[in-house]
């Protein structure tokens, strides 16, 4: 299949795997991939202290009996103050298993949907002169896209640099773009290249 490239001194397009491309839109593994990708990056520190934990409650607070008052085991019980947590959160793995032909699967699926519904913008290349945010803003204004996510084929700095005071822009490389990033943006702006070097990623 064949992606137009905007900006181009002519009628111009990229010719482009249908297997990465052009495959069906599969929500539920999308889904699923992405819940996964969000659940590995959960650090699972928290932790608590149950009644045998706290530090002190060796010794009954008063007598079973003749007190006049409630029966009383330890002063570290959950009901005390200073006690222990009923039910302590302990340290935890949240990630998933996701293997590897069902994350290719889901990355092909948005790229299919993001062609499908005409969100992925290709360029010739992308450069600035200067790492000015003015000048990625007046940049996009000229390609009219907003909410954009930037991919080129290698780490660009100065794209980068350009982009960290726009809340609605993002900028990666062809190695390293993710699912969420995919589906965080309205509109994927990438270079000619980068689309190749992504084709090959996923071949």
């Amino acid at each position: 299949m064949e992606i137009a490239i905007r900006n181009h001194a002519g009628a111009a397009s990229v010719q482009v795997s249908d297997a990465v491309f052009g495959v069906e839109y599969k929500p539920g593994l999308i889904h699923q991939v992405i819940t996964a990708y969000m659940a590995g990056a959960r650090s699972g520190t928290k932790a608590q202290k149950t009644r045998s934990e706290v530090s002190g409650g060796g010794a009954k607070p008063w007598r079973q009996k003749g007190t006049g008052r409630a029966r009383a085991g330890s002063s570290r019980s959950p009901i005390w103050r200073s006690g222990g947590v009923t039910f302590a959160a302990k340290p935890r793995d949240y990630s998933q298993k996701v293997n590897r032909k069902m994350y290719r699967g889901a990355v092909r699926s948005i790229l299919s949907e993001l062609v499908r519904s005409e969100r992925l913008v290709v360029v010739p290349e992308l450069s600035l002169p200067a790492p000015k945010t003015k000048e990625l803003v007046a940049l996009l204004k000229t390609l009219d896209v907003k909410n954009v996510l930037i991919l080129t084929d290698g780490m660009d700095d100065v794209l980068y640099l350009a982009s960290r005071n726009l809340p609605n822009v993002g900028v990666l490389s062809a190695q390293e773009v993710d699912p969420v990033s995919m589906v965080a943006f309205d509109i994927m702006l990438a270079t000619e290249a980068a689309v190749k070097k992504l084709e090959e990623r996923l071949a």
